[in-house]
């Protein structure tokens, strides 16, 4: 082991040397992705009453997150949030499982995909 790698930092054990840079993007443009595609997903989802709309938006805002949750971890150069988007994208993915599950059910019970729908269902 070299002299330079016994006193080199923790977070350059990893890898031979801090990454590059990627050019002009900053942390503050994917920031910033992030934050506009978060917010189209909110106003889509209260906005629009289609469940496969709403559905849609729902799974933008998970993206959307997990953009930051990438970038953040990056800047830091820590694998830390690139981990914890796999469990996002595992909650995604079990989440689209059901409510796709729910568009199927109320579209066989009412032959409309209306998020008003569900209130006629109550018990």
């Amino acid at each position: 082991m070299s002299l330079l790698a016994a006193s080199s930092p923790v977070w350059m054990l990893a890898q031979a040397a801090p990454p590059a840079e990627m050019g002009s993007i900053t942390l503050a443009h994917y920031l910033v992705v992030s934050a506009v595609m978060f917010c189209l997903g909110v106003v889509g989802f209260l906005t629009r009453r289609n469940l496969i709309v709403m559905f849609l938006c729902t799974e933008m805002m998970f993206q959307a997150a997990g953009i930051a949750l990438v970038a953040f971890s990056r800047f830091h150069l820590h694998h830390t949030g690139q981990s914890f988007v796999i469990f996002v994208l595992t909650v995604a993915a079990a989440e689209a499982a059901m409510a796709l599950a729910l568009v199927v059910l109320l579209f066989r019970k009412r032959e409309s995909l209306s998020a008003g729908e569900w209130r006629d269902l109550r018990g």
